[in-house]
């Protein structure tokens, strides 16, 4: 993986909860710690997205992709 160094400035506690996570964690690295919490913060995000999309279904399409059948009924 290519990776881009970048600089950023961080509060005291945060630096100190990061060192102690990847510590206990075995983690090898501050920045693998930080490319963790990021992954999950995306991970969030599209979750948050998925359901919002979730919500905009139409209702015809699920009479419609039901292929007739109403209520779950078998054949």
């Amino acid at each position: 993986m290519l990776a881009e160094k970048l600089s950023i400035s961080l509060p005291s506690e945060t630096v100190a909860f990061i060192e102690s996570y990847r510590t206990s964690h075995a983690i090898k690295s501050r920045s693998q710690v930080v490319e963790l919490a990021l992954r999950k913060l995306r991970e969030q995000e599209l979750e948050s997205a998925y359901r919002e999309a979730s919500g905009e279904v139409d209702p015809a399409w699920n009479e419609a992709n039901s292929d007739g059948l109403l209520n779950n009924a078998a054949w």
